[in-house]
């Protein structure tokens, strides 16, 4: 802290409240709490102003996979704040650009070979849009502008993102905003209502997707899911082949397929990346959050010589693609995330997650008995705890209750920080989380769900 002119703590609070506006947040709400904090970071551990320390129970939104203040990471940064800090891409290049490129060409999906640097989720995804649109065009067939997405699907917060996203909470109020998209069934709740084993829907559930190409593959750009698991409609699962199915379906129908893997990317699903899990070669594959450890702002859009090769023209012919972003591939984002990528062979961390993701199931299902808890999601360490007031109708609490939200306040008294995505409490912790942890995690939620619901 030292070089920051901090204020008391009842003056920073009193600030906040005067002049920062907190994203998903109603600030009414806000403005009578009182609000948590955090100066420090330390392994997997926030450290709040008072000097409590909190197990970072969500990665620090879904981005923080080795640990806060990881040596590495660090003096990457670090080493070359001394050479430059920024330099852009457009016209010139710069080593950390051209060695992330490539080493992330090596480890993604092997069709991925084009690497375009953004800031954020959001951003690869504008991108990635783009990309799929201009393809068809600079082909000549131009009829193929739409894009099939999933409800309860989430791709972030920007018009173009939002327009292919499926949470009605989140994104209605900006429809008069947003170009129009066909929309699949979420596989999850589809085969919630339907009361279709989860383990035996793929087929059932791709089917819809199946039927949305055969009406309108000749309009159709590109699909784009969330592979594995849908992360912000809830944490809720794919039924074990779908992404393969639907993977196969775009290339029968001549549709390139968007694999978001910008929560679900780096591990958190089990595998560096969630399209490994059934061999899905994307056409495009977005990244994000995770691909610094969560240090600094950087993202990538992936793309496949097939895509590349569509834009690989003579400049007259206007075929380029016209985008880019002040800070694409920023030289200290760029050395996080090749130390991040460093971390993961060193620390084996992939190797290690096993025991980790075994030991989360095994909360769940403990967690799944309790009165008031009527559904436990998981996608490796990604996973999910709803809570009903009465679980055998399945029926929720009153949304003025809060009760998800309390829940997650209520754990903080337990040294553990969680988010909600309504009444689903969301577990995500780093990759670096150890057994024992992950078992507090799981005990804190018990006190907590007892202590509000009932």
């Amino acid at each position: 802290m030292d070089g920051i002119n901090l204020l008391d703590k009842k003056e920073l609070i009193n600030n906040d409240k005067n002049h920062l506006w907190h994203p998903f947040t109603q600030m009414k709400e806000w403005d009578q709490s009182e609000p948590l904090v955090i100066v420090e970071g330390q392994g997997n551990y926030l450290i709040d102003i008072d000097g409590k320390r909190y197990l970072d129970g969500v990665s620090s939104l879904w981005a923080d996979i080795h640990g806060h203040g990881r040596t590495e990471i660090n003096e990457a940064i670090t080493d070359q704040l001394q050479k430059i800090s920024h330099s852009t891409l457009l016209g010139l290049t710069h080593p950390n650009a051209v060695v992330l490129a490539q080493k992330l060409s090596q480890i993604a999906p092997e069709n991925l070979k084009w690497v375009f640097y953004s800031e954020s989720g959001s951003t690869a995804v504008e991108i990635a849009i783009k990309m799929a649109f201009q393809y068809w065009q600079n082909l000549g067939k131009i009829k193929k502008t739409g894009f099939i997405c999933l409800e309860e699907g989430y791709h972030g917060d920007t018009i173009g993102a939002v327009s292919v996203g499926g949470i009605e909470l989140f994104h209605n109020i900006y429809s008069p905003l947003l170009f129009k998209s066909y929309k699949a069934p979420s596989p999850y709740l589809y085969c919630k209502i339907n009361k279709i084993p989860l383990d035996n829907g793929a087929e059932f559930c791709a089917d819809e997707v199946k039927k949305l190409l055969e009406k309108h593959h000749e309009k159709i750009a590109a699909l784009i899911l969330e592979p594995l698991i849908q992360g912000a409609g809830g944490m809720l699962p794919f039924p074990p082949g779908y992404l393969n199915k639907v993977w196969q379906y775009c290339r029968k129908y001549d549709v390139l397929l968007i694999a978001d893997e910008v929560a679900v990317g780096f591990g958190h699903t089990g595998t560096m990346f969630a399209c490994e899990k059934e061999n899905v070669k994307p056409d495009i594959l977005c990244l994000g959050k995770g691909l610094t450890g969560g240090y600094l702002p950087l993202a990538v859009t992936l793309a496949s010589d097939k895509i590349f090769n569509a834009f690989w023209s003579d400049y007259d012919e206007l075929n380029s693609f016209f985008h880019g972003h002040t800070f694409t591939g920023n030289p200290l984002a760029c050395a996080a995330a090749i130390a991040s990528l460093d971390i993961f062979k060193k620390d084996q961390t992939l190797e290690n997650l096993p025991a980790k993701i075994n030991t989360l199931k095994e909360g769940l299902e403990s967690l799944s008995a309790l009165d008031f808890v009527g559904d436990v999601r998981q996608c490796g360490l990604m996973a999910g705890v709803e809570v009903f007031e009465d679980k055998n109708k399945q029926s929720p609490f009153p949304l003025k209750r809060r009760t998800g939200h309390n829940i997650c306040l209520d754990v903080r008294k337990h040294g553990l920080i969680l988010r909600n995505l309504g009444d689903v409490i969301v577990f995500m912790p780093p990759l670096t989380v150890t057994i024992d942890e992950i078992v507090h995690m799981i005990e804190s939620v018990e006190k907590s769900i007892y202590k509000i619901c009932k």
